[in-house]
């Protein structure tokens, strides 16, 4: 794989969060991510412990979802889900925000909301994705919420859950690059579904996308390549 699809392969956490995914499709899954290695699975709770079993010895990492996906699980819910994930082998957490609690104007509620997610990730080893979840937010939230995860210590804003009504676009990533220093990242979420669009949302500075179209972008890129 030549540096430019190595690169998108980088960015790729691949998505396994559909409600109907079956026990052999996780399976399947994991394989075409350890095939092509992309940066990490995104899966759910249940799922955890198998794709961890799945992907040992691969540079694979496995990520779970907390408060997924509406955010508006109990704190002390969020800090279960984060430690039983980690538990089951999770080195990356993407938890969604209180978006009620956000929109109220209720501040530090979300950041230590956050903060408790954030807090328990980093001493178990795992980073921590803080899912916005744009599509309900207008522009000053989000600048509002980019601020709160990175007053709370995340490693990541991210764009979307990929279930509500929008998912990424580009004016939303250079919004949320703008919003918060070099020490944050950014990911893409819901509507990468190319590789046109994985290359836009590189170009926008995210340096993560969530996508279930992995083997077609990195195919794709190959082929583009000469490959």
């Amino acid at each position: 794989m030549n540096t430019l699809c190595r690169e998108i392969a980088q960015m790729i956490d691949h998505s396994l969060l559909r409600p109907d995914l079956t026990d052999r499709e996780i399976e399947r899954e994991c394989g075409a991510a350890k095939r092509y290695n992309v940066a990490s699975v995104c899966c759910r709770p249940c799922d955890v412990k198998r794709a961890s079993e799945l992907l040992s010895g691969s540079q694979v990492a496995v990520g779970a979802v907390v408060g997924f996906p509406h955010g508006s699980h109990k704190t002390s819910t969020k800090v279960f889900e984060t430690q039983e994930a980690l538990a089951d082998g999770a080195k990356e957490i993407d938890m969604v925000l209180n978006i009620g609690k956000l929109k109220s104007g209720d501040h530090e509620y979300v950041k230590k909301d956050i903060q408790a997610v954030v807090d328990v990730s980093h001493v178990g080893g795992a980073i921590v994705k803080v899912i916005l979840e744009n599509y309900y937010l207008t522009d000053e939230e989000k600048q509002t919420a980019c601020r709160l995860c990175e007053e709370a210590g995340a490693d990541f804003v991210k764009t979307s859950t990929g279930f509500a009504g929008g998912g990424a676009t580009i004016e939303d990533l250079v919004l949320m690059r703008k919003s918060v220093s070099s020490k944050i990242q950014v990911k893409a979420a819901g509507g990468v579904r190319d590789l046109d669009m994985a290359l836009k949302v590189k170009k926008a500075g995210a340096t993560r996308f969530g996508a279930t179209r992995t083997a077609e972008i990195l195919d794709d890129c190959r082929k583009k390549e000469g490959e």
